[in-house]
């Protein structure tokens, strides 16, 4: 059982490089300088990779699957000197993954290129949860383009992965005030039910005061077995971000 064979009973961490969401909001060269600090603070193995990669451009299922987005691995801004086969060669050699579901763009508003931890994640290490949205939303034609490529998808034992449909939120906007990072303005913010965040046997659900956040809550309960909490997101998509990437990932144990 190669999975069985896989696992060693560490926990390491790996370290990737940052660059701010493709050079956004510099100076961030600080940023670079945590993770081997957080290494040695906890006496743990560090990996390094010099490859821009952010904890919420993608998601796994612990049998060998990864879930990402061509919007930010592929963009430009990220690894201009790497083409599709090397990051996914370095994917599967600093993760231990053996195959990559590859899904296309991300929601409106999201400043970080894509990131999937807004689109689509594994509940199960057989199901995703993936959001869609009513024709007439801006997101709509996007995400049934990924949900048609998460139906024809396949987890490692061979089988179709399980789809669970989380429902996209109302829009929110937000008038931003002019700054040094842009002249302001109206607008949408990347709401989405997927940035989700299991830790405790809990799994904190985002929400947004309107009719979506009950049924997300009461699926992603129902596929994961995990309790829903309700945690109220307006203030955090105003800074772009949710729960899931307000987190960082450390395991238990191995």
């Amino acid at each position: 059982d190669r999975r069985r064979n896989d696992r060693t009973g560490e926990v390491a961490l790996t370290d990737w490089e940052y660059n701010a969401w493709g050079d956004k909001y510099p100076p961030y060269d600080l940023d670079n300088r945590i993770p081997p600090l957080i290494a040695r603070a906890l006496g743990l193995r560090r990996f390094e990779k010099r490859m821009v990669l952010e904890g919420g451009s993608i998601d796994v299922n612990g049998e060998g699957l990864l879930l990402t987005t061509e919007a930010c691995l592929l963009h430009p801004n990220r690894n201009p000197g790497l083409d599709r086969t090397q990051i996914e060669e370095a994917l599967r050699s600093h993760l231990g993954v053996r195959t990559i579901l590859w899904l296309g763009d991300g929601i409106v508003g999201d400043d970080t290129d894509g990131h999937v931890d807004d689109l689509a994640r594994f509940v199960r290490r057989d199901a995703v949860a993936a959001v869609r949205a009513p024709a007439g939303h801006p997101d709509h034609a996007m995400l049934e383009a990924n949900w048609r490529a998460l139906q024809s998808a396949r987890c490692e034992r061979g089988g179709r992965l399980e789809l669970v449909e989380l429902p996209s939120p109302e829009p929110i906007h937000h008038d931003f005030p002019a700054d040094r990072f842009g002249p302001g303005g109206r607008r949408m913010l990347p709401a989405s039910h997927a940035n989700f965040l299991f830790a405790n046997g809990r799994v904190f659900v985002p929400c947004f005061g309107g009719v979506s956040d009950e049924v997300a809550c009461r699926r992603l309960e129902e596929s994961s077995g995990h309790r829903a909490v309700p945690v109220m997101a307006r203030h955090l998509v105003v800074g772009l971000g949710s729960l899931h990437c307000l987190s960082c990932h450390q395991p238990a144990e191995g």
